[in-house]
């Protein structure tokens, strides 16, 4: 199984009343994969997960399921425990899950290869590790990476090391590792490298350039859509990218919940501005 192309890791979207807008949902997750989306992230960081009840992210599951069924496109599920993992046996459009390197206890190289081998082993899909280390706590380097992508069920990595370094360099230099950008700023060297494809909050604006670019690396597309993710991202996620859609009318309400805190009004207009530049290119 090789994974390539677009993935828009979804915002969960609210109502005025805060409630999940699961009809809101639907219709923003239609719309990225008629844009050009090759499949779904569905509980991904982006999604708030942890501000979201049981009953609410099977909910956001079943929405997002149902989308990717009907359009035959493919989803990747956040899933980061074994119970969470184990559900997705009941799931045929979760085609991998995307499981974080374990946060916060820095268990060194050796414990996050023997964890998430561990993880692999019990879980009845692929999985799409997620590397992000300025967030986890947890250095990786091309070695032990190396040694995650020998794990026979790991088909491929969201790779977020904040920046080009030499570890970066190195372990791109491997052309049997499959890499999906996730570092949204930095998704056009990342292609440039070999990536595979991203996994891209950004996109749920401009969709279709998104997916050209990785379709079709262009390094002028590519400065346009960095300038929008730098935008973006330029206060918490997803609250920029709320603001936005809410600001275009794709959704009925910017809000997030807490700890995130809705974006403000100059980060708004900031984003719409950028995202305006790269659809009149």
């Amino acid at each position: 199984m090789t994974l390539s192309g677009l993935f828009v890791p979804m915002i969960t979207p609210f109502d005025h009343d805060a409630a999940v807008d699961l009809s809101g949902l639907q219709k923003l997750a239609t719309q990225v994969i008629d844009d050009g989306a090759t499949g779904l992230v569905a509980l991904g960081t982006t999604a708030e997960p942890s501000a979201l009840s049981a009953s609410e992210k099977q909910q956001v599951l079943d929405t997002l399921s149902a989308v990717c069924r009907e359009s035959g496109k493919e989803m990747i599920v956040g899933a980061n425990s074994p119970d969470e993992l184990r559900a997705l046996a009941d799931r045929p459009e979760a085609v991998a899950a995307l499981t974080l390197v374990p946060p916060f206890v820095r268990p060194g190289e050796a414990g996050v290869v023997a964890y998430l081998e561990r993880l692999a082993a019990l879980s009845p899909v692929p999985l799409v590790i997620y590397h992000i280390p300025y967030r986890t706590g947890q250095a990786l380097s091309a070695a032990a990476l190396r040694d995650l992508a020998a794990i026979p069920t790991v088909v491929g990595f969201k790779y977020a090391a904040g920046g080009i370094d030499a570890t970066t360099m190195e372990f791109m230099a491997d052309p049997g590792v499959t890499v999906l950008g996730g570092d949204d700023q930095f998704i056009s060297p990342l292609l440039a490298l070999g990536a595979h494809g991203g996994i891209l909050a950004s996109a749920h604006l401009a969709t279709r350039s998104f997916a050209d670019l990785l379709a079709d690396w262009r390094p002028a597309l590519g400065h346009r859509l960095a300038r929008l993710s730098a935008a973006l991202f330029a206060e918490p996620s997803p609250t920029v990218i709320k603001a936005v859609l809410h600001a275009r009318g794709r959704i009925v309400s910017p809000r997030v919940r807490l700890p995130l805190v809705p974006a403000s009004s100059v980060a708004c207009a900031a984003a719409c501005a950028a995202e305006a530049a790269v659809t009149r290119a």
